[in-house]
């Protein structure tokens, strides 16, 4: 799939970037990988890290807000991975504009980019948070989801073609509670706090999430959106198996969070199909033709809902024990 292949991604400094590389040195032999971002100390960094890639890396400073920049990046380009975004919820609620800046005018430069340089195929990253947003990072994250789906249709029959991979927090990444959780620990506490006994959280891996970003870029046919089918969690299930016998306060729920992650809401159902691994929601544009339904699926019970608090897959504090060890690691 990226073998001979020139790929881009946005914000491809973060986690997800260092992964996207790793995984395709491994398993693609690609003609060019472009790591677009504005923070060029990052970048230093990581073209240390993947020396060995030297000759495959290619590093453009350059911000998903400035469209000439991208244009410029995008040069040649047959796929582009989008992952940059303003993702840290309070961040957000205290700075409105330039989370729209960055996650909604830098969703519109990239697909005017992507198409004006005749890019194959785009895949946006979106998150559980922009199915029915209380936040503004959710509701920038709607919007943008939305706008990489309606672009299909300025594409043309043979030209650019967008799809959105969406999931929820990945497990360990900047930010989320299992660091927040393991600096408590480092610091011998005895409490690991609990904003709300009731919460649940899917589980995804950074590799889960770069699998199902080249599936799309494998399968994607324009306007889909991408679901993994992975396993639920309790977060003071969480907490017991990082330190078995701590201390569980409850804090209370902060602003802008969710008890539970949604990634299929009821309405989502009428449009999405369930494959093995994965769910599918297709787009329902004029322009949508129903031959376009990938293959393997089938279309789910009406109402049906995707949510981590009525999964069917269910993490124990052992499972989570043994994720920790093994997912994590390779991070």
């Amino acid at each position: 799939m990226l073998n001979d292949k020139t790929i881009l991604v946005t914000g491809g400094t973060g986690s997800f970037g260092h992964h996207f590389v790793e995984y395709a040195m491994k398993h693609y032999k690609p003609k060019k990988l472009i790591i677009y971002s504005r923070d060029e100390y990052k970048q230093f960094i990581m073209s240390n890290e993947y020396k060995e890639y030297s000759s495959v890396l290619r590093f453009f400073i350059g911000d998903v807000r400035d469209e000439a920049r991208l244009r410029m990046a995008m040069k040649g380009v047959d796929y582009v991975v989008h992952a940059a975004a303003l993702k840290q919820v309070p961040a957000c609620e205290y700075n409105p504009n330039e989370a729209i800046k960055t996650n909604i005018t830098g969703a519109m430069n990239v697909i005017n980019a992507s198409l004006e340089a005749g890019v194959k195929k785009v895949v946006a990253l979106s998150t559980d948070k922009a199915v029915n947003p209380i936040n503004l990072y959710g509701g920038t994250k709607l919007v943008s989801d939305k706008l990489f789906c309606a672009a299909n249709a300025y594409g043309g029959v043979e030209g650019t073609r967008f799809s959105v991979v969406r999931y929820g927090n990945v497990a360990g990444s900047r930010g989320s509670v299992i660091p927040f959780f393991q600096n408590l620990i480092d610091q011998r506490k005895k409490d690991l706090p609990i904003t709300d006994y009731r919460m649940t959280r899917f589980w995804i891996s950074l590799e889960q999430g770069v699998e199902l970003v080249i599936k799309a870029l494998e399968e994607s046919r324009g306007g889909e959106t991408f679901i993994s089918k992975i396993p639920s969690f309790k977060i003071t299930d969480l907490a017991e198996a990082m330190l078995p016998g701590c201390n569980k306060p409850e804090v209370g729920i902060r602003e802008g969070e969710k008890l539970h992650e949604i990634m299929l809401t009821r309405e989502d159902s009428l449009h999405t199909y369930e494959y093995e691994k994965h769910f599918i929601v297709y787009p329902h544009y004029d322009w949508w033709r129903d031959r376009d339904v990938i293959p393997g699926g089938k279309l789910v019970e009406p109402e049906f809902e995707y949510s981590s608090d009525s999964n069917t897959e269910w993490l124990s504090v052992e499972q989570l024990r043994e994720k920790l060890k093994t997912d994590l690691d390779r991070h």
